[in-house]
């Protein structure tokens, strides 16, 4: 259940950062059939890949005082398109490196929020 919960959180998350940023489109007939491969593959590399990159990038994160978690999210967002695009054939196109850094930030800003309202404590 609580897989269930993060995939319609990060849904919820992308749907808004297509529609706030700029230079991301949607590749498929249905824009929510889109959104949601392209979000369950999002969880599916934040829950197994993006562990392991935040560990590897730990000295630059301290460095930078945690600005570098940022990069790492960008690149899970392209990791993440490419792999929906490419076994899928649908999900999102990611124009340039700037769209994919504002969308990483809007996602974990989105994804904090409605976080915050769905928990069950």
């Amino acid at each position: 259940m609580n897989f269930l919960i993060r995939w319609l959180v990060t849904a919820v998350s992308v749907g808004v950062a297509i529609w706030i940023v700029p230079g991301i489109t949607i590749v498929s007939a249905s824009s929510w059939a889109g959104i949601a491969v392209f979000a369950l593959v999002l969880s599916l590399i934040n829950i197994s890949i993006k562990p392991i990159m935040q560990i590897l990038s730990l000295p630059i994160s301290v460095l930078t005082l945690g600005i570098f978690y940022l990069v790492v999210n960008t690149l899970m967002l392209y990791l993440a398109a490419w792999l929906a695009n490419g076994i899928f054939s649908i999900g999102i196109i990611i124009s340039s490196f700037g769209a994919a850094f504002v969308a990483s930030i809007v996602i974990s800003i989105v994804s904090g929020i409605v976080n915050s309202l769905v928990e069950n404590d």
